[in-house]
């Protein structure tokens, strides 16, 4: 435990041994990479790989409108998530296959609340050819490892549709400790209000998530993951 803050011992399983609250928590662009896949940040340059790695309706069976339906509002999306990033709300990545280069899906942190040390991961979708693989457990453990590691984050958050099972599976399966249902969380193009399922990982939790998400990596390539539509 750090004699600074008792309050927030911070596990001793990465080599700078630091308390978070000792780290600048200010989410910047930056790529994070293991062999296989690489976030990098999302820029305009990205609309064309973009909009084909999205352009697929199981992606978006649980949020509407479906943003990369045509290149068009893609494109749309990416300047409204890059102005997002400017005001610091959003830090968008695009998800790159290593051995091909080919974007293959997208991330992002975002609900920033930089005096709590909270961040959330969310708006995560990989193109069906790469679900199904190592793609979201090794994308989920760059984003964490960074938050945690680096940011000095105490708790990350991720959210999904109530009734989204797959993608609740999902974040299970990545360590998220779920917390309840938020109940009229969003409100709908339609109208509606959508319920959202709160899961959550603290810094606490890391170390154990952390060596069973690397337990998960070894057998990389070809590892079975739940279909995830878009979280």
């Amino acid at each position: 435990m750090n004699a600074s803050h008792p309050r927030f011992p911070f596990p001793n399983c990465w080599s700078h041994k630091l308390n978070p609250l000792s780290l600048p928590f200010d989410p910047q662009p930056l790529s994070l990479s293991t062999e296989d896949i690489c976030l990098k940040p999302l820029s305009l340059d990205d609309a064309e790989g973009f909009y084909h790695a999205g352009n697929h309706a199981c992606l978006w069976q649980w949020v509407t409108p479906n943003r990369c339906q045509t290149l068009a509002s893609a494109q749309d999306w990416i300047e409204e998530s890059l102005a997002m990033q400017r005001q610091g709300q959003h830090l968008p990545f695009v998800i790159l296959d290593n051995p091909s280069q080919e974007i293959i899906g997208s991330t992002r942190y975002c609900a920033t609340r930089k005096a709590d040390r909270i961040i959330e991961i969310g708006f995560t979708f990989i193109t069906p050819k790469f679900q199904r693989t190592h793609v979201n457990t090794q994308a989920k453990y760059l984003l964490l490892q960074h938050a945690f590691e680096r940011l000095g984050a105490v708790r990350v958050e991720l959210k999904t549709h109530e009734n989204n099972q797959q993608s609740r599976r999902a974040i299970g399966r990545i360590g998220g400790h779920f917390e309840g249902v938020l109940r009229n969380y969003r409100l709908l193009p339609d109208g509606s209000s959508r319920n959202t399922a709160m899961f959550s990982i603290t810094v606490q939790e890391w170390p154990r998530v952390k060596l069973e998400l690397q337990a998960k990596m070894v057998p990389a390539r070809g590892q079975a993951e739940a279909l995830q539509p878009l979280e």
